[in-house]
């Protein structure tokens, strides 16, 4: 039965693209206006996060957004999350009205239409090349200083399937121990089965996150990175063992 599945898989990713690109157009004008200037990327913020909902409502997706803990307006923050589907990006910008700048592989730029705007707006990373690591910390550092939040998905990559959770990078936390902001974790809990990298799967359903309480970071030093990635992750992985084990989300459902 599955091979009559192929035809509507094949159907489905292409308008996922088609999804991408018309906002896009659409919006192309007003685009072009808000990244002319690094001041006004809150703009261009607001337009990425119609971009987002377009995208998830046409793909059949019923997102829902947990909050235990609520965002402060006009504060910056370290967004994390799991990194499992090309709708990871979509559904992180629904989950935050805060404006934030994505640290993203560069090879994304290479997307048509959508990379122009990509790298224009977010900090690239070649993850093979030290030098390039060391200038998104920089660049990062510069966007904090505006004011603006963070979002690194600090798997550094997407993990195998069979991978429930990678183990995380050190970049994240560092940064937010440096500006002394909060670790914001969130939860993607149906990303992977929705729309994962794999071609043929996926489907219209629920697309639910998470936000966590937040994680302080006021106080600490260097040397506390490696026991504030352990502990984010904790918090991810175990949720996310939970809701495979239980089959739905605690004190939500």
């Amino acid at each position: 039965m599955k091979i009559f599945k192929y035809p509507f898989w094949v159907l489905y990713r292409i308008w996922f693209y088609i999804l991408v690109l018309i906002p896009i157009i659409v919006l192309f004008p007003m685009l072009i206006i808000s990244i002319s200037r690094e001041q006004w990327y809150p703009l261009f913020f607001r337009l990425a996060r119609i971009w987002s909902k377009f995208i998830l409502i046409g793909m059949g997706f019923g997102y829902k957004i947990y909050r235990e803990e609520p965002l402060e307006l006009n504060k910056s923050y370290m967004f994390i999350a799991n990194h499992t589907s090309m709708a990871d990006i979509m559904l992180m910008l629904v989950a935050s009205k805060n404006p934030f700048v994505f640290v993203g592989k560069q090879e994304l730029a290479k997307i048509p239409l959508f990379g122009f705007f990509y790298k224009r707006t977010c900090i690239l990373v070649d993850r093979s090349s030290a030098k390039s690591r060391q200038a998104v910390f920089l660049r990062a550092q510069r966007r904090l200083k505006q004011g603006l939040s963070i979002c690194i998905f600090p798997e550094g990559g997407v993990p195998d399937e069979a991978i429930l959770l990678d183990s995380f990078k050190d970049g994240a936390f560092r940064l937010a121990i440096n500006h002394q902001i909060p670790i914001v974790p969130i939860t993607f809990y149906d990303n992977k089965k929705r729309f994962s990298y794999t071609f043929f799967s996926g489907g219209p359903g629920k697309m639910r996150a998470k936000i966590h309480k937040f994680i302080k970071t006021k106080g600490l030093s260097s040397e506390d990175t490696k026991n504030l990635n352990s502990k984010s992750r904790a918090i991810i992985f175990n949720e996310l063992t939970n809701i495979k084990k239980n089959k739905k989300l605690p004190n939500h459902e």
